[in-house]
């Protein structure tokens, strides 16, 4: 297996709590030097606050390679959000995570992710327009598409590759 540099810093790391609404998580920008950072949202139940982070790190700096190697004119970026403990008011935690999106600008796109669905996105979009994987409107462009297992399982794969033809034409 090749060797791998230490991660590239990101831009910016803002947290996200709101007490009302239960959100609590953080949204990583690696990188906006090819676009807005574009990433999912990941609704997932964490240990810590720390592990939280480090995950979103990871996959932000992930997606920043993601886009760049797919040719979009994107940088990388994740959110992650904390599943509360009990019960909570979905439609309102995921109207809190689209005023924080909105918050950043239009320097951060979210879509679906591991944990999240259409209707999760469709709350985000009353808060914000930085939200893709939203169902198709007729005369706009786009249609629904699942993220699925072949992304996350081949993803890791197509980078190691990518890396491997990198440093070969390096050499």
């Amino acid at each position: 297996m090749p060797e791998f540099s230490a991660p590239v810093p990101p831009e910016e790391v803002l947290r996200l709590d709101d007490p009302q609404s239960g959100l609590s998580g953080v949204i990583v920008i690696h990188s906006t030097a090819l676009g807005p950072a574009a990433g999912g949202c990941r609704f997932h139940r964490y240990a810590s606050d720390a592990d939280a982070v480090t995950d979103a790190l990871r996959l932000a700096e992930g997606m920043s390679y993601k886009n760049a190697l797919a040719g979009l004119p994107l940088g990388g970026g994740k959110a992650v959000v904390r599943m509360p403990d009990g019960p909570f008011d979905r439609t309102a935690l995921f109207r809190a995570f689209g005023r924080a999106v909105a918050s950043l600008g239009g320097r951060y796109v979210t879509a679906e992710d591991v944990g999240t669905s259409v209707s999760d996105m469709q709350c985000v979009a009353d808060s914000t327009r930085h939200v893709a994987g939203l169902p198709a409107r007729v005369g706009a462009a786009g249609a629904i598409r699942r993220p699925g297992p072949r992304s996350a399982c081949c993803g890791r794969w197509r980078l190691q590759c990518s890396a491997i033809w990198v440093r070969r034409c390096r050499t």
